[in-house]
């Protein structure tokens, strides 16, 4: 297991028990480099949505346990937040939240000169994912093809 991948399953595995004593979800951890600067990132989410003080409330937990343990050599940033609107769906507990629902699809090769799909999730397993578009059609798309798939929202 890479570095990255340790430290990511080193915190989720911290965090579990934090998210359940709080009713809170973990949505993802991640260990990034982003302009030369290292982040660990936490999102979590709870029904209604999550607010500040529920950050900064696992924030301070996870900072003093990593401050402890002291397993992450190189200097970061540590942030928890909520996923915001625009999260995409990663993990089996994503899609089976969202089916049923409308989504954005994101492709890194056009289909038929179209990059960008719309449509209610109505099927996925391990290697697609299948939309019912508006025209009652369905359109099965393979994950390895898919850049980015999130709900989709209207302003």
């Amino acid at each position: 297991m890479a570095k990255k991948e340790s430290y990511e399953s080193r915190v989720e595995a911290f965090l579990l028990p934090l998210m359940e004593e709080n009713h809170f979800e973990l949505v993802d951890v991640e260990y990034v480099k982003e302009a030369g600067t290292w982040y660990l990132r936490a999102y979590i989410d709870k029904e209604g949505g999550i607010a500040v003080d529920d950050c900064e409330v696992i924030s301070r937990q996870l900072g003093d346990w990593l401050d402890k343990e002291d397993f992450i050599s190189e200097s970061y940033i540590l942030e928890v937040s909520s996923p915001g609107l625009g999260r995409p769906l990663k993990k089996e507990k994503d899609y089976v939240r969202n089916m049923g629902r409308e989504v954005e699809v994101r492709l890194y090769k056009a289909i038929d000169r179209q990059k960008e799909f719309t449509g209610i999730l109505s099927a996925y397993d391990d290697k697609t994912v299948t939309l019912t578009m508006g025209d009652g059609s369905a359109q099965t798309f393979d994950k390895a093809g898919i850049a980015l798939i999130r709900l989709a929202f209207d302003f």
